[in-house]
């Protein structure tokens, strides 16, 4: 006779469901055996004081030292507050800081040495500075984890005034990164918190396979105090993080892929994302929110033979923020204190950049003047009038253009200001870095040399009046908007159209009075307005500069 046995029949004899799995075999289960612990390496025990004063960079070294030769394990930092200078971290180490444990960066620069395994010759990347107080170099399954601290007190490597040495007697590129990674593999930093860092906080230079979680990353006490800045790395996933820096808040340089942005948040004097040179593609930014950001959230310069494809952004609440949005293709002006910025000096032989397939979608935003808002670092700083009146700028220079950019549900508050003058300026064939001295001809969107444009469902409007038009577009191509809400200004065409063809405008919404909805000027062509509420307009097309009549065809 064959014996059935059932769930309830086995708990009737006394057995466990982890008894019942095995019997279901033929064999009772076998207990599982423990997983081995890992071997800990105490920094005390290597002759760490976390006394805040005495000098631990040694003991701190020989343990990851131990923890490296003994195949891996765990350096823990109990709680103290433990002086070092610069700490080289190894392959199967996990750096432990503990609650209430915090590593102080030495506040005396000879304490500090590079990393000579890091180039600074033969690529242009790496050359600004090679110091970490904590580093690694062709290492693998590295982790550091909190709940600890580490401060870098990067005041004393600012100098006081300009010539002079800072307090740490080292400076410019010579300061220190918090970490600094290059060519590494398996990182993860994770629950820490990062103060006052010299330089960077973090700088990952071609590295694979990186995960930073759960940062509150604080550093404005000088220039160049970067959160993250990834060189040509790929596989980097940020989760859950806080980042309030006083430069770049998460720069992207180089050809850096495969990378996720998610659920955090930003805070900086200039750029969140900073996008340059290098192949940059398939990139997603979502759930976040920046704040306070008196530069530009999300600035991407392609320079010739570089190319940005495949990047998402979604999801994002920016409130008090300039800019907000920049996207330049093209040679890159020269620079110089007080002028406008100039065509390079020399003709560029590189291919021209490729910007593709750009997506925005699911953001609202507030942006304000900078110059009326509190300054968020320790010491005064300038603003450009092309940073005071920006806005979304598309701009395409020389022979370089910007292709299938998308903008979906979009609704961004501008703070006015803009007068009829700057609605006249030309802007420059070559653009410097967030325009410089040039103030854009739009308060909401400029796009020049862009071909295939896409606004669904986007709404912007105005704090204050502006007698610029909210739209200008040059030698735009393939453009469509659709569910487009806009401000107008009694003065002004809300959207200005030079030399653009084959664009479609459905459905759009004038929100307040305005001399006409769209000025076509030049050679304009197959423009269409189909349907939607322009009531508000004076007139609903104008023509300007030899724009045939027959160029826009309004049916209501």
């Amino acid at each position: 006779m064959k014996t059935k046995f059932t769930r309830r029949g086995l708990f009737g004899l006394g057995l466990a469901p982890a008894a019942y799995a095995g019997l279901g075999a033929g064999a009772a289960a076998a207990p599982r055996a423990a997983a081995p612990t890992a071997a800990i390496f105490d920094i005390r025990d290597f002759g760490a004081q976390g006394d805040g004063h005495s000098l631990n960079t040694r003991a701190l070294q020989a343990a990851v030292d131990a923890c490296h030769r003994a195949q891996g394990g765990v350096v823990l930092v109990p709680a103290g507050k433990y002086v070092i200078g610069t700490v080289e971290l190894k392959s199967w180490v996990t750096l432990r800081l503990e609650a209430g444990a915090t590593l102080l960066g030495s506040g005396d620069g000879r304490d500090y040495h590079a990393a000579s395994e890091i180039p600074l010759h033969g690529d242009a990347t790496l050359v600004d500075g090679r110091v970490g107080l904590l580093y690694a170099v062709n290492a693998e399954n590295i982790t550091i984890e909190g709940p600890g601290t580490i401060d870098g007190q990067g005041e004393r490597f600012r100098s006081p005034r300009r010539g002079a040495p800072p307090p740490s007697g080292r400076g410019g590129h010579r300061r220190p990164y918090h970490l600094l990674f290059y060519r590494c593999r398996q990182l993860r930093v994770r629950n820490l918190t990062l103060l006052r860092s010299a330089y960077h906080s973090i700088r990952v230079v071609q590295s694979r396979r990186c995960w930073f979680e759960d940062l509150h990353i604080h550093s404005r006490v000088l220039s160049n105090n970067d959160g993250f800045h990834f060189i040509s790395c790929e596989y980097v996933h940020i989760d859950g993080c806080d980042i309030q820096s006083g430069d770049d808040a998460c720069a992207l340089f180089g050809s850096c892929r495969n990378v996720t942005v998610a659920n955090s948040s930003f805070s900086t004097r200039w750029s969140v994302f900073r996008f340059g040179g290098g192949a940059a593609e398939n990139i997603a930014v979502t759930n976040c929110i920046l704040h306070e950001v008196y530069g530009c959230p999300i600035k991407m310069q392609c320079n010739p033979g570089s190319r940005f494809e495949n990047i998402s952004f979604s999801n994002l609440a920016m409130e008090n923020v300039t800019g907000p949005i920049q996207i330049g293709n093209g040679p890159r002006a020269r620079r110089r204190r007080g002028q406008p910025p100039q065509a390079p000096a020399r003709p560029e032989v590189a291919s021209p950049g490729v910007v593709r397939n750009i997506s925005f979608s699911h953001i609202r935003a507030r942006v304000v003047h900078p110059q009326l808002r509190p300054s968020l670092m320790p010491y005064p700083t300038h603003y450009q009038p092309g940073e005071i009146y920006a806005c979304i700028a598309l701009n395409g220079m020389g022979n370089s253009w910007l292709e299938d950019i998308s903008f979906d549900d979009v609704q961004i508050v501008f703070p006015g200001g803009g007068t009829a003058a700057m609605a006249a300026r030309a802007v420059p064939e070559f653009s410097g870095e967030y325009f410089q001295n040039g103030i854009l001809p739009a308060w909401a969107l400029y796009a020049r040399n862009v071909r295939g444009l896409s606004l669904a469902n986007v709404r912007l409007t105005l704090a204050a009046a502006d007698a610029r038009p909210g739209l200008h577009f040059e030698a735009v191509a393939d453009a469509a908007l659709n569910g487009l809400s806009l401000a107008g200004d009694a003065g002004a065409a809300a959207l200005r159209f030079d030399a653009v063809a084959d664009c479609l405008i459905d459905s759009p919404r004038l929100l307040s009075p305005a001399a006409a909805f769209l000025e076509a000027a030049g050679a304009c062509r197959n423009l269409r307005i189909e349907g939607g509420d322009l009531s508000r307009a004076a007139q609903t097309v104008r023509f300007r500069q030899g724009a045939p009549a027959g160029a826009v065809q309004v049916r209501e």
